[in-house]
């Protein structure tokens, strides 16, 4: 059962696009050129209204946030999603920096990548990651995932304004 269909049947109507009131900005972190496509398909897939933002690398990511680079017109992200390999500056090194910048602490980071392992989960979450999901080898299982991440983060969860 959707979160839409649980909604209605308790006789309650949300216009579920976005939590922000408006489409939602939203920064994917992911040096993997297939799962960058497969998180858009999902991200995308229901004809959202939501702006999807693809960068490779932390360093790419860093200047994404601080509109340096070829980011400087580059809008606040609502939320962020991370890989946590990534080459060069590693998703946990910039989940740490988003989180100690008095400027971006407050932008949730949900990691999303694929190892389960205890150790990566309990330093994203030391880290203060916001939440942490395992990206699942299955597209339909990522797709129903990605779903769930939508209708939580994006439909749900009220995400503090810029």
């Amino acid at each position: 059962m959707t979160v839409e269909q649980s909604l209605s049947d308790h006789g309650i109507t949300r216009d579920l696009s976005s939590a922000v009131g408006r489409a939602a900005e939203i920064l994917l972190v992911e040096d993997n050129p297939a799962d960058a496509e497969l998180a858009l398909i999902g991200l995308r897939g229901d004809g959202s209204i939501n702006n999807i933002h693809v960068v490779h690398d932390g360093e790419e990511a860093w200047e994404f946030l601080h509109r340096e680079g070829d980011h400087v017109n580059a809008p606040r992200p609502d939320i962020v999603l991370l890989d946590l390999n990534l080459p060069g500056l590693s998703g946990g090194e910039l989940l740490r920096n988003i989180k100690a910048n008095e400027e971006l602490r407050s932008i949730p980071v949900i990691v999303l990548t694929t190892s389960d392992a205890d150790q990566d989960v309990r330093l994203a979450y030391a880290s203060h990651a916001n939440a942490y999901m395992v990206k699942p080898v299955d597209f339909q299982q990522f797709h129903h995932l990605l779903e769930g991440f939508k209708s939580y983060w994006l439909s749900i969860v009220c995400l503090p304004q810029a």
